[in-house]
């Protein structure tokens, strides 16, 4: 199971100041949690509520079609090409970027198992479009297209160049090049899908994007690269059992949730820093950076009172950020909680040879690199609290389908702790909203014309 050392957020350790009396806190919101993870979990199930993310590791339906798609169209395709933004991309590309071999897209079929390659289009930035486009042979790639709305216009323009080219490649075969995962009911994409007769994949009612990953969003692409979902689905399932448990003492996204917002309201660390070691593990960094603001980024509680609450979150990466943004955190100023993920047993360990004996750098030959980022850690962590910088470390046992799908899991319930600890809507974004909206006038899309005459005037003006 996984770990949480949170001794160097203690007053204990780096002083009242800046550290929390953490046997008190915990004392103290004993209560308050234990009402907050009943709650949860007897809402998970009422419609509206946005949380049936909570169920997704039990929907062995979903698992079952999954595998069955990508049985059937296992050696047919040499690319995965995955069309999505924000909660549509970003926990797929964590979760492949963790587990794939690293530099997956460069290793020979051999290397590969025989799987495909995956690329994730999660920008409409045109140069990057249009290189990737010039590369791909898209009658060898399977391409999936994912928006819940249908409407997402970043998506759908996408959708809409590659639809296109295909067809004109492959004439009416294109369709055997394009998977949908949509909405079951409603929404341009879904229409569009039925119409085209694409194998399709439904996004669950009352799961938001940014919790979405282990639904058919993310375990599609995974199965499609020989990724194992019956273990991602097992290491749901039992942090599930875990963080059901109503014992601050015992319940470590309780005691995340718990910390992070002490830390903002208590003593002004309005940043959160994620930062693993382990090179594997940096766009899990992303994912949260989403997760994390989305969520908790808010300007009303749910008595409609203005608190402009949240945490900024930061993404960082060790060690390679040791040479980037440590002097900030060590000597800047003192508003940030560090949270380290440590892999106890990477996959490999990689040897030092004893050259150069006669140098300054002699003393690293007979250690391992292994060593090395360990004691990298283990520096970072003590020269933090050697500041008074408060932080706390995740330990997960490797980098595998089990132990990615648990702490993932993990830090979304800690999301969702933290979030009724601040008294908000987690699960809204109108902030994100209103900026949709706006493209939407922009572009011209009917309904949205007195909306693009104000927005002229106020693009001139700012």
């Amino acid at each position: 199971m996984i770990k949480l050392d949170y001794k160097n957020v203690s007053s204990l350790v780096i002083g009242e100041k800046n550290g929390l009396n953490l046997e008190n806190e915990f004392l103290e919101y004993k209560n308050r949690i234990k009402d907050i993870i009943i709650d949860l979990n007897q809402r998970k199930d009422k419609p509206g509520q946005w949380l049936q993310w909570m169920n997704l590791g039990y929907s062995e339906e979903t698992v079952w079609y999954v595998k069955e798609f990508a049985s059937m169209v296992e050696g047919r395709f040499e690319n995965i090409l995955v069309l999505g933004i924000g909660g549509s991309a970003l926990g797929g590309i964590a979760v492949t970027e963790a587990l794939l071999k690293p530099y997956w897209n460069l290793c020979s079929k051999e290397q590969r198992n025989n799987y495909p390659r995956i690329f994730f289009l999660d920008n409409i930035d045109p140069d990057s479009i249009k290189g990737l486009l010039d590369i791909l042979d898209l009658k060898k790639t399977l391409v999936n297209v994912i928006t819940k709305s249908g409407s997402t216009a970043e998506t759908m323009s996408q959708y809409m160049i590659i639809k296109d080219m295909l067809e004109k490649e492959l004439d009416d075969d294109y369709r055997k090049n394009i998977v949908v995962t949509t909405d079951q009911k409603i929404g341009v994409l879904r229409q569009l899908a039925d119409q085209e007769g694409y194998k399709t994949f439904v996004i669950p009612d009352d799961v938001g994007g940014r919790f979405s990953v282990f639904s058919a969003v993310g375990l599609l692409p995974f199965a499609l690269v020989g990724l194992d979902i019956d273990k991602i689905m097992s290491g749901i399932k039992d942090m599930d059992l875990a963080l059901k448990n109503t014992d601050i003492f015992e319940n470590i996204a309780a005691q995340g949730a718990l910390i992070n917002y002490l830390a903002d309201t208590k003593l002004g660390k309005d940043i959160s820093v994620m930062m693993p070691y382990s090179s594997r593990l940096r766009y899990i960094s992303d994912w949260y950076v989403q997760l994390w603001a989305e969520s908790l980024g808010k300007e009303c509680n749910k008595n409609g009172e203005k608190v402009n609450v949240g945490t900024t979150p930061v993404k960082a990466l060790g060690a390679t950020d040791q040479h980037s943004q440590l002097q900030l955190y060590n000597e800047g100023p003192n508003n940030k909680l560090i949270t380290f993920i440590r892999v106890e047993n990477f996959d490999n360990t990689l040897e030092i040879p004893k050259i150069f004996e006669y140098t300054g750098i002699g003393y690293l030959g007979g250690k391992t690199i292994n060593d090395l980022i360990n004691a990298e850690a283990d520096s970072t962590k003590v020269t933090l609290a050697d500041h008074s910088r408060p932080a706390m470390t995740i330990f997960i046992d490797k980098v595998d389908e089990y132990n990615i799908a648990e702490l993932m899991y993990m830090l979304e319930v800690q999301t969702a702790i933290a979030g009724e600890l601040y008294n908000i809507d987690t699960f809204n974004q109108p902030g994100v909203e209103q900026a949709k909206n706006y493209t939407y006038a922009l572009m011209g899309r009917a309904g949205y014309e007195d909306s693009a005459m104000n927005l002229q005037s106020k693009i001139s003006s700012v």
